[in-house]
């Protein structure tokens, strides 16, 4: 089991200016500490759990671009992108343009989205969710149609319409960056997960909540004749700060080493991750591979 690193605070004590460097220092952490992964929240406003909307949130993209640029060899996405964010034909060029310039490193997270306060603060149409999710399933073929470069025609959905599928350059990634997508409802979110994505995002919220979810999975699988062995599976874990107990961590974690899960993504609510990812992802790094 590997691990990765959720950044999803940006209340540095000295403030903004120094979150460039904190941010560069993160970086440079995680690739010391061999952690695989290092995402961002996207999201306008911050989550009320992480302060609230008046607490600092930087847009996710310009961060993980800052981030490409000071490290060389982990993985970058977003933990994860509302399908109501960004056009899905943009979303596509964005994250073909981190895939780019990462030299092949991106992957595209996202979801159906939910908050509602973030979209009625900055005037974002927020439709009820069975229209989220017919336009996350539109944004995925889109996606999956402009990064292939044999299909560069239109694309005529309920909800988008694109006269021209092109996306020059090409990702670097191959055959396109990974599509990880977020969440656990098992009637849609893991059925899309079957039908277009490379990777799945679950919550450890227990190993037996956990193993239900995959199962759900591997039946949405065989409905899809998808093989379910080729899907990666990760589970975001949340850190207290003040919680850096490692024992208790490796304890908690081994009962999920069997069920196939690939990266466990350690979410630290902290706004100085630096120091963090060298205090406790290091080792968790180290722990995990003993637990193998």
């Amino acid at each position: 089991m590997r691990v990765g690193v959720h950044i999803n605070r940006f209340n540095h004590p000295a403030g903004a200016p120094a979150l460039g460097a904190e941010l560069a220092a993160a970086g440079a952490a995680a690739e010391a500490a061999g952690v695989s992964w290092l995402s961002v929240m996207d999201h306008y406003f911050q989550m009320e759990f992480n302060g609230g909307a008046e607490d600092p949130m930087l847009e996710a993209y310009s961060t993980l671009s800052f981030l490409a640029a000071h490290t060389e060899t982990v993985r970058l996405g977003a933990l994860v992108t509302g399908v109501t964010y960004r056009h899905p034909g943009l979303l596509a060029k964005i994250a073909t343009t981190l895939d780019v310039l990462s030299g092949g490193r991106a992957a595209l997270g996202i979801g159906a989205a939910w908050y509602d306060r973030e979209h009625e603060g900055l005037g974002v149409p927020f439709p009820p969710l069975a229209e989220r999710f017919e336009r996350l399933e539109e944004a995925l073929r889109i996606c999956l149609q402009m990064w292939d470069p044999a299909a560069n025609g239109p694309f005529e959905g309920t909800h988008y319409r694109l006269a021209e599928t092109l996306c020059v350059p090409a990702p670097v990634s191959s055959p396109h960056p990974e599509i990880m997508i977020g969440g656990s409802g098992e009637k849609k979110t893991l059925r899309l997960v079957a039908r277009y994505g490379d990777a799945c995002n679950l919550f450890a919220t227990s190993p037996e909540e956990v193993t239900h979810k995959l199962d759900v999975l591997r039946r949405h699988c065989d409905t899809e004749g998808r093989d379910y062995d080729e899907i990666r599976k990760t589970m975001t874990y949340s850190v207290d700060e003040a919680d850096g107990d490692l024992e208790a961590f490796g304890r908690d974690i081994a009962g999920y080493t069997k069920l196939g899960i690939d990266t466990v993504i350690l979410a630290p609510r902290t706004g100085a991750p630096a120091e963090w990812i060298e205090a406790f992802a290091a080792p968790a790094v180290r722990r995990l591979a003993d637990l193998d």
